[in-house]
């Protein structure tokens, strides 16, 4: 009898010890981007040994998930959200009845070229989703449970490097004949646990000498998602005509900024960026401050201020490897009066509300622009365009200087959520623009015929990654009232920004057969693709040339990441 007891005993035992050994445990944590933005909506794989082992979940308005009822073992842990790589954590060991808390953090790879705050100036949050509204009370690492038992903690996403090649080729201008090429290369690397290392490059092999843009920076990340950076860029344009003239240019710059929180409610981001010029054997220094306020109301609710003192150049927003390194879209902007180069200053003011209601979110806005020595875009010949024109042929546009805009005006957008990663967003703008005369003038009568007026603007945009293929995308249309050689409300950096006309961009990534890490994808990067909105004048030798508020081009390309 006592062997029959002992044997229960002993079966009793082992199996209590058995049950404790599969007690399920919880993996749950943040997902923010590197600027500490709650990202919404983002899916979260969780994949064990066994299919059996895996589930998905998404992220609430906090960027919060949770994922309950694992089974002891060793896991992988995948998230992904539309304009940012994803994020993989692989081996991440569960034990029994533990609750790890697994925080990561979403990145774009090509934030290092922003100089100014993405939420503010285009960037880092990316892109289309850009106002996932901020809920800062999650931000400190969460080291209790609500039970109050301890909870294990690790961060995901900060101690990976990233580096990428890509390869483009494209052409700019009046036509899609061209030859214009560049290659690019982006590195980035966590030192010290909360600090970054960035460092991207930009050449371009047009005709002539290579135009270059090389930028290198650090960022310290704070838990709270503030945070102090600086970055130094480098630029230089140079083409046989643009020596002929004498308008190379060459340019230096550094840029530091800061973002404050104060407590969950007010959020500070400043900065400035001081720049040197040389061009026509002569030095233009110019400092350019820029920052931002936000005080939320709640968790869905951001009333912000921004100020800025140059154009966003929202094409970061897809990637540095198809933004081309030409004068048109890289700052600063110079275009030449008398002979002499003039920077293009500006100050933009305005005060948003942002709201959302689930999917649907909603953001209105009033500003005030001043823009003066304005840098007009043209396309054309280059030619004998006069002294006041500097050309470029790597991209086949010219600059001219428009004067000084003044405009105050209105927007509205609405982006809704649709299933999986992608989303619709529409967007209207009322604002100042420069008109030209309707009838046909001469290149060198341009400045002193424009004028300001008021215009209406609206545009639609898709984005998103779609399922199944994994192809991203951007399509948008943006339509323009009449006669206008610039777009109405330049400075918008919200979810409805758009470039005039019909766009699209692509980014396919193919099999790469393990042989590149990171993946292989292929770059289509199409602007104006219907060419409207070009306004005829004639240059000093009679041909004619067109002023656009934005010009036809076609890239595309290779991007390898690794």
């Amino acid at each position: 009898m006592k062997r029959v007891f002992g044997f229960f005993l002993l079966v009793l035992v082992l199996s209590a010890g058995a049950a404790a050994a599969l007690n399920p445990g919880t993996i749950s944590g943040y997902v923010r981007d590197s600027s500490g933005v709650a990202q919404m909506g983002a899916t979260v794989e969780i994949i064990g040994a066994a299919s059996s082992l895996s589930a998905t979940t998404y992220t609430d308005s906090r960027g919060y998930y949770s994922v309950r009822g694992l089974l002891p073992g060793s896991y992988t842990v995948r998230v992904s959200a539309p304009s940012f790589l994803p994020t993989i954590q692989e081996k991440i060991g569960l034990q029994s009845g533990a609750n790890l808390v697994l925080n990561l953090t979403l990145k774009t790879l090509f934030q290092a070229m922003q100089l100014v705050p993405a939420r503010s100036h285009g960037t880092q949050d990316e892109d289309d989703w850009r106002w996932t509204l901020r809920s800062m009370a999650n931000r400190p690492i969460l080291r209790l449970q609500e039970d109050g038992t301890v909870a294990v903690v690790q961060e995901g996403g900060d101690k990976q490097y990233r580096a990428t090649v890509a390869f483009m080729a494209g052409s700019s201008g009046e036509a899609f004949a061209g030859s214009d090429m560049s290659t690019v290369f982006s590195y980035e690397q966590s030192l010290f646990g909360s600090g970054k290392l960035r460092f991207t490059s930009d050449i371009g092999h047009g005709p002539g000498l290579p135009v270059a843009v090389i930028r290198a920076g650090y960022q310290h990340e704070l838990p709270n998602g503030g945070g102090p950076q600086v970055f130094f860029t480098a630029r230089r344009f140079s083409t046989p005509e643009m020596n002929a003239l004498g308008t190379n240019l060459q340019a230096l710059s550094l840029a530091a900024q800061n973002t404050s929180v104060f407590g969950d409610r007010l959020e500070l981001t400043y900065g400035g960026e001081m720049q040197a010029i040389q061009m026509l054997g002569t030095e233009t220094m110019a400092y350019r401050p820029y920052g931002s306020a936000d005080f939320h109301f709640g968790r869905n609710t951001v009333l912000e201020y921004r100020l800025a003192t140059s154009l966003p150049n929202m094409r970061y927003a897809k990637g540095f490897d198809s933004a081309p390194a030409d004068l048109s879209e890289s700052g600063p902007r110079i275009s030449l009066l008398n002979g002499l180069p003039e920077i293009e200053r500006a100050h933009h003011h305005e005060i948003s509300l942002s709201q959302r209601f689930g999917r649907n979110n909603f953001q209105v806005a009033v500003f005030s622009d001043r823009i003066s020595n304005i840098a007009l875009t043209g396309v054309g010949s280059n030619l004998a365009l006069g002294m006041n024109v500097m050309p470029d042929v790597y991209s086949g546009t010219f600059l001219m200087n428009g004067g000084t805009l003044e405009s105050n005006g209105i927007r509205a957008v609405y982006q809704r959520k649709l299933p999986g990663n992608l989303s619709t967003t529409f967007d209207y703008a009322y604002g100042g623009v420069l008109t030209s005369p309707e009838s046909l003038i001469n290149i060198n009568n341009v400045r002193a015929s424009l004028r300001a007026q008021k215009r209406h603007s609206a545009a639609v945009k898709f984005s998103g990654i779609l399922p199944g293929s994994g192809t991203r995308v951007i399509t948008s249309y943006r339509w323009l009232q009449g006669n206008a050689i610039t777009p109405v409300d330049p400075f918008n950096a919200s979810a409805g920004q758009t470039d005039p006309f019909l766009n699209v961009y692509v980014r396919q990534p193919i099999p790469a057969w393990r042989i590149i890490p990171g993946g292989i994808e292929v770059l289509v990067d199409v602007r104006n693709l219907l060419a409207e909105g070009y306004r005829p004048v004639l240059g000093p030798d009679g041909q004619t040339v067109y002023l656009v508020p934005s010009a036809r081009s076609v890239r595309g390309g290779l991007s390898f990441t690794f």
